[in-house]
């Protein structure tokens, strides 16, 4: 927590604004949209909730179909099924471990060939990185097809100058408790379509119609965020950029102290992008190291150490194993490699350094 939190929290209580409405949640939805850069936001129950708002917005339906980033936590594509569309899912590139152009446009080729076009593109920054999004919107604008930028952890991060998630024409973000900022749980669907804006309040409380009496027209969600909350989120605005050089910090250290290792590699960072470094992560050779990803994960535990994979790529999910995917190319597999090579360490924008040191020594322990 910033310290700041309990104001914004005392203010809602005091003026008995508790329910999903209030000061707070219209506060922190401008507060968002200036910093980010948009028109627009709308603050909801969770990034989950923003996806499928998102979806909704573009009128996503039974038996239409989205390309969706692999590598990537569940939430990003469950959303796709709540609607009873299909998921197609796209490799990542090795050179931000997000959505890869070469797998995307090969997918769009496909789906033209047999004249069903996906609804939508879902494209996630993992780990806090912005995709190459000059490459993947000039794809998606040749065939007309709308982005929905999944910036879930990448709050704070830029790609040529621009925030991430506004590059799309949908944005989300997440509140979650372990994102850069945090209300607890919560989320933010953001936009310059001004209309769309509008259609995500009313879908979000209930689709509730125009009249002086509880109507209602079409099916809507319990989705609004409540103002206690937006009161947190407003309070830990104001350290998102402490937090950003803290999170880079940590990497930087980290990157100081284990990338001269054989075998090591860490997650890049594209040409003219700023990654908010959420997550620290890198790949492990195991050739060259000797030892197994488990059992260095095992050694860390022993040691009270967190550390965790890689998301498992959502191509390989049980859930989704009958749903097609596109690899990088014919001979390489980039994020099924990435989830068999790559580590997540500690992160948190809290550790001291003596912390940090810690793990580091550690690892070092396992790798020899």
């Amino acid at each position: 927590m910033s310290g700041n939190e309990e104001k914004y929290i005392k203010e809602a209580f005091e003026t008995n604004w508790i329910a999903p409405t209030g000061p707070n949640i219209d506060a922190f939805e401008k507060e968002i949209a200036e910093y980010v850069g948009v028109q627009e936001a709308v603050a909801v129950s969770s990034g989950t909730a923003a996806i499928h708002l998102a979806l909704s917005l573009l009128n996503v339906k039974k038996g239409d179909t989205i390309f969706c980033s692999s590598l990537t936590f569940v939430a990003t594509a469950n959303p796709i099924l709540y609607l009873n569309a299909e998921p197609i899912f796209i490799d990542s590139e090795p050179e931000t471990w997000n959505m890869s152009p070469i797998a995307l446009e090969e997918a769009f080729k496909d789906a033209a060939s047999v004249g069903k076009l996906p609804k939508a593109v879902i494209i996630v920054n993992l780990y806090g990185q912005p995709a190459k999004m000059d490459e993947l919107i000039t794809i998606c604008n040749q065939y007309e097809v709308p982005i929905i930028e999944d910036a879930a952890e990448s709050l704070g991060a830029t790609y040529k100058g621009k925030a991430s998630g506004t590059l799309g024409d949908l944005g989300i973000y997440s509140f979650n408790g372990n994102k850069i900022i945090t209300t607890s749980g919560g989320g933010m669907i953001v936009s310059n379509n001004n209309s769309a804006m509008k259609r995500s309040r009313f879908l979000a409380t209930q689709a509730r119609d125009t009249a002086s009496h509880y109507q209602h027209s079409e099916l809507g969600y319990n989705y609004r965020m409540s103002n206690i909350l937006a009161g947190i989120g407003r309070s830990q605005l104001e350290v998102l950029e402490d937090r950003v050089k803290a999170r880079r910090a940590i990497y930087d250290l980290y990157y100081q102290e284990l990338a001269y290792l054989p075998g090591i590699t860490f997650m890049p960072e594209l040409e003219n992008t700023r990654s908010n470094r959420w997550l620290t992560a890198l790949t492990i050779n195991e050739n060259e190291i000797k030892i197994s990803i488990p059992k260095i994960l095992d050694f860390l535990e022993r040691e009270n150490i967190e550390a965790r994979h890689v998301w498992k790529p959502l191509h390989l999910q049980p859930l989704f194993q009958t749903y097609n995917y596109y690899p990088h190319n014919k001979k390489t597999d980039v994020s099924e490699h990435l989830f068999q090579t790559g580590i997540c360490l500690p992160s948190g924008s809290n550790m001291t350094r003596d912390d940090q040191m810690r793990v580091i020594h550690s690892l070092k322990k396992a790798l020899v």
